[in-house]
């Protein structure tokens, strides 16, 4: 990959600064956030429910300040209507709509309203991080909590994980729907993504005949930040529902390796509490005997660990560690862990308890800072002889200038995966196209943003920003076959007036044959704001054309390169006679400017002399093969504006091959643009190969706005003088 430097091209469509808004026009943008937590309010002697309490009776602090109750509900099992039962839809990939979808249309027979006193609870198969033995056990007690403990107010859907997130099940009170669905994990294979989540070690290493034993730190990070992002998504399907979501986690163990996933912790966290969803995490590992020195699954050990204690201290740490991250997603949701136990119905038990009754308090907090802080919660009621259960607090939500690093690598990440493009900061981008050998292909990317997008900060004389640009190709099949991420630190004079130019960001990657699709995100670091743009490319096989042409490149502005002068650096095609190209992605011009052309002819077909002096055909080689013998190519650019030519350029010949390591003929351009009057216009290009006897003739549209400096030449549109090209091939 190739990396060409940041440049800053002027604004082509833009005169004059943007007009201000109209000032009639008054825009008042106002942002509110309702915490919703539950509360089971309880006799503190019989432990009965109690049912009578109301708003009033309740007291919310937020770290010891009182909050005003804005919403009030109690919500009973003991009340649930019975909901008519449909057909459903299995086995379907999850994404952030399918389940708040399910609760709105008929396949429940029931809108959000009639859900009112009903347990909504998720049956969540982690079967990434489970052995076939421990999905036995998962499904036997879930099919033993259906078939004995489940209750008419109980709706309940299945999702599993295994190579993708799936709901298998959507929301239902059949329980042989619910049979049929948690019965298809029954003795399958697992897959063994996280195998407990152990990192690699020498010492306490079971002796298999190897001498090396992989560190899987990385490797385990990844597959904890995709279990976690799971959970973030069922919450956010489920963020419109206001009743209390119960879901019950059946996981192998979950390992979190020191910050490196903080980001997506506090991710899945929050996305649990605003969607009102209490995690139980169960530990379907059960109770576990680790014997010092290893069972019989494994070989015998090396080193001294089994004589010192050191293999049963780092089995106990990593047992501890797999289950540290489920224990503290069940705290700070408000669920419960549940672990060292082969019989999992207290899990059920305990979310039909916690769900029986409860009360669900909203208030929108006085406190406006968004800092991501964690807020403690601290609820009161006037009665002196009830205990109260609910979660002990929030993390606030976070602007950009409080995000944490991790953060902001999370929410690329997430933009990057999500189908719905960003939109606040505008993005332009463009692909071209110039052959390699191999049969491949340097495809330079250009991006490009208006510089009224980018919030400059003034630094004495200059203006300051920050980019974060990333990018990914994929090809057909769905694989990443290349990326970027870049942090671009932008530095201009004030008095350029940065908010009239593009800022202008290019790239490339070297690419097969193809059809590809690119997705890049461009985030600018003072708000956050951020913008995607997408598109399919085709990288075109050459090696049946007849006349092999790449991209033709339209620009207005060249920068000088170190180097010698009029060389041309073989692994950038946009490089030549000491001067970098930069395309113009817009194809609008200013009539005082020059356009300047490139492209490049490869393979082209060579001519030998005969006796009688003429010249025939010789046999055109293949990439990278020398010959004896001239080619003889003619080219010329014509423009067009309605139908007819206004102007053509000399026709320029070409003998030899001047890009001899691409087996390629190079031609630049440079037509002065003053005497055209302003429009749009096509611009053709004429290739004839004329000792193979093959042409192209690609045409491309561009615009000519007027100078804002001087007259508009030529108004009538008469031919004017033909400029010879400034730079003839091999120059």
């Amino acid at each position: 990959m190739v990396l060409i430097p940041l440049l800053f091209a002027p604004a082509l469509t833009l005169a004059q600064d943007s007009p201000p808004p109209d000032a009639s026009t008054l825009t008042l943008r106002v942002q509110t956030d309702i915490v919703l937590t539950n509360v089971i309010a309880r006799d503190k002697k019989s432990g009965a429910i109690i049912r009578d309490l109301k708003a009033s009776d309740f007291t919310v602090l937020e770290n010891n300040k009182p909050q005003r109750i804005s919403t009030f509900d109690f919500q009973s099992a003991d009340a649930a209507a019975l909901l008519a039962e449909k057909s459903t839809t299995s086995g379907r990939a999850l994404d952030t709509k399918s389940v708040a979808d399910l609760l709105n249309n008929a396949s429940l027979g029931a809108t959000p309203a009639a859900l009112r006193d009903h347990r909504l609870i998720i049956l969540f198969f982690d079967l990434s991080s489970m052995q076939p033995e421990d999905i036995d056990r998962s499904v036997e007690a879930a099919q033993k909590y259906i078939n004995s403990q489940m209750q008419p107010a109980d709706l309940v859907a299945v999702v599993s994980l295994a190579t993708g997130l799936s709901m298998d099940q959507d929301f239902t009170g059949d329980k042989s729907t619910l049979l049929r669905a948690v019965g298809k994990y029954n003795g399958t294979e697992g897959t063994g993504f996280t195998g407990g989540g152990q990192t690699g070690t020498t010492d306490g290493t079971a002796d298999n005949a190897s001498s090396f034993t992989a560190d899987d730190t990385e490797y385990n990070s990844l597959n904890t930040d995709r279990e976690l992002f799971a959970i973030s998504t069922i919450a956010r399907s489920l963020e419109k529902v206001d009743q209390r979501k119960s879901l019950l986690y059946f996981s192998g163990g979950l390992t979190r390796n020191g910050i490196e996933n903080q980001a997506s912790m506090r991710g899945a966290t929050n996305e649990a509490v605003k969607a009102n969803m209490s995690l139980y995490t169960v530990d379907v590992r059960g109770l576990q005997a680790l014997p010092p020195v290893g069972d019989a699954s494994t070989g015998s050990l090396r080193g001294v660990s089994a004589y010192n204690g050191g293999a049963n201290q780092s089995q106990l740490d990593a047992n501890f560690g797999s289950q540290e991250t489920l224990g503290t997603l069940a705290s700070d949701t408000g669920g419960k862990f549940f672990s060292d136990s082969n019989d999992f119905s207290a899990a059920f038990t305990q979310v039909q308890h916690d769900t029986e009754a409860y009360y669900i308090l909203g208030f929108r907090s006085a406190n406006t800072a968004r800092d991501g802080a964690f807020r403690h919660l601290t609820i009161r009621v006037n009665r002196p002889d009830i205990k109260l259960d609910y979660r002990p607090g929030y993390y606030a939500a976070a602007d950009f200038k409080h995000q944490k690093t991790e953060d902001r690598e999370q929410a690329l990440d997430d933009q990057m995966r999500s189908d719905s493009p960003a939109t606040d900061v505008p993005l332009y981008l463009q692909a071209l196209f110039f052959r390699e050998p191999g049969n491949r292909a340097f495809v330079p990317v250009s991006l490009i943003v208006p510089g009224s997008a980018i919030p400059f900060l003034k630094n004495g004389d200059r203006s300051k920003a920050t980019l974060d640009v990333v990018g990914q190709v994929k090809n057909a099949a769905g694989i990443l076959v290349g990326n970027i991420r870049d942090n671009v630190k932008l530095a201009v004079d004030a008095n350029q007036q940065v908010a009239r130019k593009n800022i202008q960001y290019s790239t490339g990657f070297t690419l097969a044959a193809g059809r590809y699709h690119l997705k890049f995100i461009v985030r600018e670091n003072q708000t956050g704001n951020m913008g995607s743009f997408e598109t399919d490319i085709q990288v075109p096989d050459l090696s049946k054309a007849s006349l092999k042409l790449s991209s033709v490149v339209l620009s207005n502005q060249r920068s000088p390169t170190p180097g010698k002068s009029g060389s041309r650096q073989p692994d950038d095609p946009l490089t030549r006679d000491g001067q970098q190209w930069i395309p113009n992605i817009a194809h609008v011009f200013r009539a005082d400017q020059h356009l300047f052309l490139l492209y490049e002819v490869y393979d082209p077909t060579r001519v030998k002399a005969v006796k009688d002096g003429t010249v025939a055909p010789a046999i055109a080689p293949g990439l990278g093969r020398r010959a004896t013998g001239p080619v003889h190519i003619l080219t010329s650019i014509e423009f067009l504006q309605n139908g007819s030519k206004v102007f053509e350029t000399p026709v320029v010949e070409a003998t030899t091959l001047n890009t001899p390591d691409r087996n390629a003929v190079a031609f630049t351009f440079d037509v002065p643009l003053s005497t055209l009057k302003p429009g749009v216009y096509i611009a053709q290009v004429n290739v004839i190969d004329d000792a193979g006897g093959t042409f192209s003739f690609p045409r491309l549209a561009l615009r000519i706005v007027a100078s804002p400096t001087a007259p508009t030449a030529n108004p009538a549109n008469t031919t004017p003088p033909s400029p010879a090209p400034s730079t003839a091939p091999g120059t």
